[in-house]
Formats: structure tokens, sequence, C-alpha cells
């Protein structure tokens, strides 16, 4: 079967010859934050991106494009050219979503709401950074015979009560503790799949394999994710920190160390991120462990995989792709990594699903070669990755955008939350060696949590 698109939340069916017209209203707003903007959300779909202190968050949905199979990315391009609302002339709007880690994924279990592929043209949009002055606009669609007057009167009230709920005084804090309990993969399961890997990779038919674990952490009490959201954002400066909730109950939340495709102006930039240790208690012992990264045959030859692959990847869309002659150490709040930059110029006509499609899974997240990684961890991981691992971000119609792998996440509905971590497979790898590093990656979550009052007992090591 040809996989499809299939938009909703439009006035006019797919494939007429009349598409529906967008009408947007912004305004500049002072002193502004996120929070309770997408607390005021609560009950609709919602989402934040963020790097460092530039942010965007959004509410509600215009209209929304999903697919899946192999075609996904060049299906959802056309989608968007095609079955998207017209715009006026200069006006460029943005989708948001993102894609699971598989093309054939189905939204059960822990991922429902998360199809293949899902992007959301919002009703509301709001941006903002560091100076504290944002951006709110409101966008609808003028059906036909509708009166242009009347779609702009409704989004003025949109505007007008974003705007009070934007001055509304903040919540009382959460002060009462959330007791809960945290359970991690069997250890067991974890050593006999890294065996299986290793036996492949000496065989000769697998170089590298990311293999991820889970954790399961549920509470007595509930923490919004958009509480959890805005602690991993405060804790966890330099990753890329996100949160989407495409239905009322089901978020995912994560905090991503690398970007997997930024496309702007033409350019095309991207991190390689790949080979990691822990920090250290102090500067010095940061830097002896970061020195001790950049010596390690092990990290460094699974690094290499990883740049090597993107910039093979890129070849077929962009010119003169660079890569930093050696990786240099990305250092987190709780981890620190190899990282290099890869830049290139883009093709003429290449829009940021073209990179996307072609990047995904590097061998950061999947492995090396691609398609005997894939076939090795579904018969190794116990469990379904969704967007786990998958490209999320945001795409203009511009055909411009910002892809980050979902990693460090959590999936969940406030009281129940399956956290994911993984670790690259090599030759040196051991099971106890990346159970740890695992742990490790597990920390930024379980941290948020805590600090938004959630006191957990541990059901087997984490």
């Amino acid at each position: 079967t040809q996989p499809a698109a299939v938009a909703t939340a439009q006035p006019a069916p797919i494939g007429t010859s009349e598409r529906p017209r967008l009408m947007t209203l912004t305004r500049t707003v002072d002193d502004v934050s996120p929070w309770g903007f997408l607390r005021a959300g609560a009950g609709e779909p919602r989402g934040f991106w963020a790097r460092d202190e530039r942010w965007v968050a959004h509410r509600g949905v215009v209209q929304a494009l999903s697919a899946s199979g192999p075609d996904r990315f060049s299906v959802l391009r056309r989608a968007i050219d095609t079955d998207l609302p017209t715009t006026p002339d200069g006006v460029r709007v943005r989708l948001y979503g993102g894609f699971a880690f598989r093309d054939d994924a189905e939204p059960t279990a822990h991922w429902q709401g998360f199809p293949a592929g899902l992007f959301h043209l919002p009703i509301l949009e709001l941006t903002g950074d560091a100076s504290g002055q944002g951006r709110l606009r409101a966008q609808a669609t003028i059906a036909e015979n509708e009166d242009p007057e009347a779609v702009r009167a409704r989004l003025e009230a949109l505007l007008e009560r974003a705007l009070r709920e934007l001055r509304a005084g903040e919540p009382p804090a959460n002060e009462s503790p959330i007791p809960g309990s945290v359970k991690a993969s069997q250890r067991a399961a974890w050593g006999q799949a890294i065996d299986a890997l290793l036996s492949a990779e000496r065989g000769g038919t697998l170089r590298k394999a990311v293999l991820a674990r889970t954790s399961d952490v549920e509470l007595r009490g509930r923490i919004p994710p958009t509480a959890l959201t805005e602690a991993l954002w405060r804790r966890n400066p330099g990753t890329h920190v996100f949160f989407f909730e495409p239905v009322a109950g089901r978020a995912l939340v994560g905090a991503a160390p690398e970007a997997l495709a930024t496309v702007r102006g033409g350019v095309f930039h991207a991190t390689a991120v790949a080979g990691s240790v822990a920090r250290g208690t102090d500067d010095e012992a940061d830097r002896w462990l970061a020195r001790q990264l950049l010596d390690s045959r092990k990290d460094r030859a699974e690094h290499a995989l990883v740049v090597d692959d993107m910039a093979q990847r890129l070849a077929a869309h962009a010119s003169d792709v660079r890569t930093d002659p050696t990786p240099s150490v990305l250092r987190l709040t709780r981890i620190q990594h190899l990282e290099t930059d890869v830049r290139a110029r883009l093709n003429p006509g290449r829009h940021v699903l073209d990179l996307v499609g072609a990047l995904h899974p590097t061998p950061a997240v999947c492995g090396v070669p691609r398609e005997a990684a894939l076939e090795l961890l579904r018969a190794h991981e116990p469990f379904d990755r969704g967007w786990y691992a998958g490209p999320v971000g945001w795409l203009s119609t511009d055909g411009e955008g910002h892809f980050v792998p979902a990693l460090r996440t959590a999936v969940g509905d406030g009281r129940r939350w399956r956290l994911y971590a993984g670790a690259g497979i090599v030759d040196g790898s051991t099971a106890q060696g990346e159970w740890d590093e695992t742990s490790i990656k597990f920390q930024p979550i379980l941290r948020a949590l805590a600090s938004c009052g959630a006191v957990l007992s541990s059901g087997s090591d984490v």
C-alpha cells in the first residue's frame, strides 16, 4: 500500500482546487514567559521547543498533517506544499511535531496519539528569548464565503484572552512530596542483548548498534508535563529541550544534546554527538575525564562512524560539506560527549525534510550498517521505541526548520512516565559500562521529576 498524508481540522477536503486562506495576527509582548501560556492550554494540543534562552510555545490546531510508510518525509513535504491553507505574500508559518523512530510505528500503548509522523499548524504561537520580549501570533483559516472581518474579530478576541493569560500570576508551587517508584529494565536481558550485538560485530555483519532500555516511573500524584518541561529546561543548559502533547494527557518531554538538521538561508548545520563520559566532582576532574574521552580509541571510533555517515549522506543534497577536523567535548549537566560540527551548503530546492529523511536514523541513534542494526534492534529491544530517537522539531512553509533526535526522553500522562536511554555498542563495550552510561542519561528526567516534588523509591537498579 502507498503511504498517505492525512490532513485534519481543515475546512476544505484534501485535493480540492480551492484551498482555504490563512489569516494571521501578531502582537509584540514584554516580560513574556511560556509557562502560563502553556498551562492555559491544558486539554488541547500544545508544545514547547527551546535551546538555551530562545524558545517557542504553541497551542491548538488549525491543521494537522500525518504520514507513515517508507516515504513519510516526502509525503509530508508534498502535503505541506499542496494541502496547507494559502498565506498572504511574505507570511511564513511553522508546523511543529516529529516522527517515530521507525516508519511503520503504530500509536499504541505508551505512544497513543503519536503516529509515524505528525505535525500541527497551531492556532496560537508564542516566541521569546533572553531579552524578555516576545511575539504572540493567532491564526485561522477563512472558509469559503466567510467574512474576513469576522475571522479577524475572532483572532483579536483570541489574542486578548491569551494576553490576559500571560499576565496572570504564577500558581503556588507544589510543596508536598509526591511519592512514587522507578523500575528499570531487567539487567539480565540487557546483558544478553549486548552479547548478541557484539557477536554480530565479531561476525562482520555489524560495526555499531545503539541499544536502548527503559525505566518506568509511577507516581501517586500528578506532575504536569509543563512543570516537568520547565524543570528540565532550567536544569539542562546547552541542550535542545522539547515538549509535545498531540492529544490531551499524552506528552513527550526531552532534552537532546545534539541537532540532527538545521536549515536556514540555504545552509545546513548539525552536530554529531557520540562517545560519553561522566562529569567530575570539580573542574579538574572534569578536565581529566574529558581528556580520557578524547584519548579513548573506542569512543573516537564510535564518534567517527557517526560523522562519516552523516557527511556521506549529505553529499547527495549539498555541496561544500565540512566537519571539524577533530571532535570537541560537549559538557552538559551530568555527562560529557564528543561533538563535531557538520555544515554544508544545500543544493537548490532542498527542503529540511529532505535532509531529515536522508540522515535519520544516524549511527548516533541506530547503528552501522543501518539496515543490519535496525533488524538486530527489532529483535533485541523488548519494547516499542515510538518517537524515542526519532526526529522532532519544527519546519516552515519555505522549507527551513530545526530538528533534533528525541533523546533523554519521557512519555507519559503526568502520573506514569516511561523513560528511554540508549548507548552505542561497539568493539570494547561491556554490559556494565553501557548500563552505567544509560543510567547517567536517565538523570536529566529523574532530577527534573525530583525538582517537581517526586520522591522515588527504586524497584531495581536504574
